[in-house]
């Protein structure tokens, strides 16, 4: 076996998809399954279509592809805005992506009407969370400007919550976006079919019934994965949470102090770390860094470890009282938070391993 490795449990994030999927069909809302924190795992994106998402989303045009060449074919959706640069590229691997730049959504004309392909759009609005969209004071005026661009079809607006500002979804900040939808369709002569509510943090809104019904789309990547909505990360009934560990072997294990000797200064990552004295401690230490994950994204699975301190490629648990149970060669399980779980798919260094619980067995298929 290699370590540090992930392991996903995909009948898990399909049963997740299932859940989340029978509340959206209740308020007649699009499932769209997000999957950058897997990096466009094909493994993870089958589960989701299992499970019920009709349509695929991230943010990396890499990902994307590989999903195509998984052989995953209902519409995939570009999450993070184009670039510029990269328009060809999205336009050939994307079916929908999200926009909110007049440059932008030129060149992605240009591409498009070269390619003789009709590239989906939904133009991003900025409802108070600061991150991407235009602000709807300005929304009118920049959709009189593309919206006739040739190789471009607008089927909706969308919007985005709780990524930079922690801005919560409510019914009233989401009625704008439909107040805003209803204006453009009324002045231009247009139909703009998708509203495309947010994120995960529209959850709460979803399950409790207080979603606005004319929001018809949401896109899903955390409360899927780690079944949790994104304003408080409390669990979504009936979902799974224990769908992503990280197990890591142990290469020192030995009782050391639990300060430094001698004269601290900054540490590998410009950091001044702050030491409380605990006397003598049990300490094991693993092959994994910070390079590899985030220490804030682990929770050791293991009652009474502490994690303690990580560098690039080591992570210092204490485990006095514990210690017998980890000898050199032996394994550590973390629970991964979302954080934990980017930085863990993302890094090369870190195998990954799908698996069927036990009531399911064979090969992985998208």
């Amino acid at each position: 076996m290699a370590y540090p490795k992930v392991i996903l449990n995909l009948d898990y994030i399909e049963a997740n998809t299932g859940v989340i999927a029978h509340h959206c069909r209740r308020h007649a809302i699009q499932l769209v399954g997000v999957t950058k924190v897997c990096c466009g795992s094909p493994e993870v994106a089958g589960a989701m279509l299992r499970g019920g998402a009709e349509i695929l989303a991230d943010s990396r045009l890499d990902n994307l592809a590989k999903l195509r060449r998984a052989g995953i074919t209902v519409p995939l959706m570009l999450l993070r805005l184009p670039m510029v640069t990269e328009a060809q590229d999205v336009v050939s691997l994307a079916d929908i992506s999200l926009n909110s730049e007049v440059k932008t959504l030129r060149a992605l004309s240009t591409a498009a009407t070269r390619l003789n392909k009709k590239h989906r759009v939904i133009l991003m609005v900025d409802l108070g969370d600061l991150r991407e969209g235009l602000l709807p004071s300005t929304a009118e005026k920049v959709f009189k400007k593309v919206y006739r661009l040739p190789g471009l079809e607008f089927i909706g607006l969308g919007t985005n919550f709780a990524c930079y500002g922690g801005v919560v979804p409510t019914p009233e900040n989401l009625n704008q976006l439909v107040t805003l939808r209803d204006k453009l369709e009324r002045d231009f002569q247009v139909r703009l079919p998708v509203l495309s509510g947010g994120n995960s943090s529209s959850i709460p809104l979803l399950l409790s019934g207080q979603i606005p019904p004319q929001i018809n789309q949401l896109r899903i990547g955390e409360g899927i994965i780690l079944g949790r909505e994104t304003i408080h990360r409390n669990p979504i009934p009936g979902t799974c949470q224990d769908t992503a560990r990280l197990v890591a072997e142990v290469i020192e294990e030995q009782s050391k102090p639990s300060i430094p000797r001698g004269e601290v200064s900054q540490d590998a990552f410009g950091e001044h770390p702050v030491f409380i004295d605990r006397g003598e401690r049990c300490r094991a230490i693993l092959a994994v860094g910070r390079q590899d994950v985030t220490p804030k994204g682990l929770e050791p699975l293991t009652p009474g470890l502490e994690i303690i301190g990580a560098s690039s490629d080591h992570l210092i648990i204490d485990v006095t009282g514990r210690h017998r149970k980890f000898p050199i060669g032996s394994t550590m399980e973390f629970v991964l938070n979302y954080a934990g779980l980017l930085g863990a798919m993302t890094s090369p260094y870190v195998e990954k391993e799908f698996l069927y619980s036990q009531n399911r067995q064979g090969t992985v298929k998208p």
